[in-house]
């Protein structure tokens, strides 16, 4: 069963008819069982990919504020050796970062062949808050979504396996989860007048939210839906898109495994018939 929605190239999306408290017609116990074997299948996956050395795997993560980039990195990624996955988080551009074209800061980040790697929030941002928050005129913003789609073009063809997720969850969950912070001593540090701020603007995101999903949703880097409100279920659903989207490659993958095997073994034998 997929989790999670696939937007399929061409598609104008509607993120009203996303339900973002969606649970798959699974109980809580059920959706954390078969996210425990999804769980354990990723570990293999990551080991594959790491040891084949022919892809990476770069995981974007976006959604409105509180719907769960965090939680679902350490949820999700807890499964995979961390010496084979690095998070980045793009934050505020810098004077430098400004100073260049704003893939630069993205693209020096970007995982390489072997490794995962996890955008907390990413290029997107540049047609979202710098959209929203009029920080750019909009026949520049408004280009950006077809010089992104080349730029995740450029990552495919040079072996990048891209899987983008988008957090949706509901205006009203998002407050229940602001207010939560307050009362919860121990996340009271994620308080920000910032986050309330932006929930003035909920519409305009969502606007331009749906704009990035209908005209960067590619077939060779689609956008998923992931319903947010029931974390998790949103962990399952990441983590099953991620596993589907690997499971193409493990073919390339045993390929690779293969040849090194044999070449291996052809210098342990070369090695054995020199020592006798």
């Amino acid at each position: 069963m997929t989790y999670a929605a696939t937007i399929p190239p061409g598609t104008t999306v509607d993120l009203s008819r996303f339900d973002p408290r969606r649970n798959s017609g699974l109980s809580k116990e059920e959706g954390q069982q078969r996210f425990a074997e999804l769980a354990a299948e990723l570990d293999v996956l990551q080991e594959e990919l790491y040891a084949a050395d022919v892809n990476s795997l770069l995981l974007v993560l976006q959604g409105m504020d509180t719907s769960g980039k965090d939680g679902t990195i350490r949820s999700v990624m807890a499964a995979v050796d961390p010496q084979g996955c690095r998070v980045e988080s793009f934050k505020v551009p810098t004077s430098e970062e400004l100073a260049h074209d704003f893939l630069w800061r993205v693209h020096k980040v970007v995982p390489r062949r072997g490794m995962i790697g996890v955008f907390n929030r990413s290029h997107y941002e540049d047609v979202l808050v710098v959209r929203v928050l009029n920080l750019a005129p909009e026949q520049i913003w408004r280009a950006r979504y077809e010089q992104i789609n080349q730029f995740e073009a450029l990552l495919a063809a040079s072996g990048t396996i891209i899987v983008k997720c988008f957090l949706h969850i509901s205006r009203e969950e998002q407050e229940a989860r602001l207010l939560a912070r307050e009362q919860d001593v121990t996340k009271a540090w994620k308080l920000s007048a910032g986050d309330w701020r932006n929930r003035e603007h909920w519409d305009a995101y969502t606007t331009a939210y749906e704009d990035a999903l209908t005209h960067c949703s590619t077939a060779i880097a689609p956008w998923h839906v992931i319903p947010a409100d029931r974390k998790w279920h949103r962990n399952l659903a990441v983590c099953e898109a991620i596993v589907t989207t690997l499971r193409e490659h493990r073919p390339a993958w045993h390929a690779a495994l293969e040849s090194m095997s044999e070449r291996g073994r052809a210098e342990l034998a070369a090695y054995r018939a020199g020592s006798t």
